[in-house]
């Protein structure tokens, strides 16, 4: 009996140390529940790519520490009911989180291209996508000066590469229609 007690110890141990390693690479996800509910509602690109700025936008002002004046307390509690709670996490996780949007927004409007190419919401998405990113990434930059642990730089690298890919993507839009412009882009 005295020889199975360090086998078994042994088994405890090795298994505890296991599942830890397991869980460390799980990975978070990067909208909530009820955004994820949106997005899959959301069957048209410019809307969906709506969606995911706005859940990017959610993250931003959760980052300036819930800096709120009496408008946006007001819009929060009017979108609480679809959107849900603000997301919660570490300022990394948070910056992950928005890498990930981007990210998902980016296979979004590949998507579409692969299917219709020509697809008139293609331009119009990315370049709301575009100035998104770009004024994310503007908003952030004090806080990546400041960034301390090699998580919190690697969600920059992540955010940066992605929002400079959206960007580039942007750059090759040749200018917007007059149409576009006024906003009275054809859905196909």
């Amino acid at each position: 009996m005295t020889a199975r007690a360090p086998i078994l110890l042994l088994a405890v141990v090795s298994l505890l140390f296991f599942s830890s390693i397991a869980s460390a690479f799980q990975t978070r996800e990067h909208l909530t529940p009820q955004e994820i509910e949106l997005v899959k509602d959301a069957q048209v690109l410019d809307k969906r790519i709506d969606i995911f700025i706005k859940a990017a936008d959610r993250r931003m002002l959760v980052l300036s520490a819930g800096v709120t004046d009496a408008a946006t307390t007001k819009q929060l509690k009017k979108d609480s009911e679809a959107w849900g709670e603000l997301p919660a996490g570490s300022r990394t996780e948070l910056i992950s989180d928005i890498a990930g949007i981007f990210d998902e927004a980016i296979t979004n409007i590949d998507d579409v291209s692969a299917r219709d190419e020509k697809n008139p919401l293609i331009p119009k998405a990315l370049r709301k996508l575009a100035a998104a990113a770009s004024r994310i990434v503007e908003q952030l930059k004090p806080a990546e000066a400041q960034a301390k642990s090699d998580a919190e730089l690697s969600s920059f690298d992540q955010l940066t590469e992605n929002a400079e890919s959206i960007l580039s993507a942007a750059n090759k839009l040749p200018p917007p229609t007059a149409a576009e412009k006024k906003g009275k882009t054809k859905t196909n």
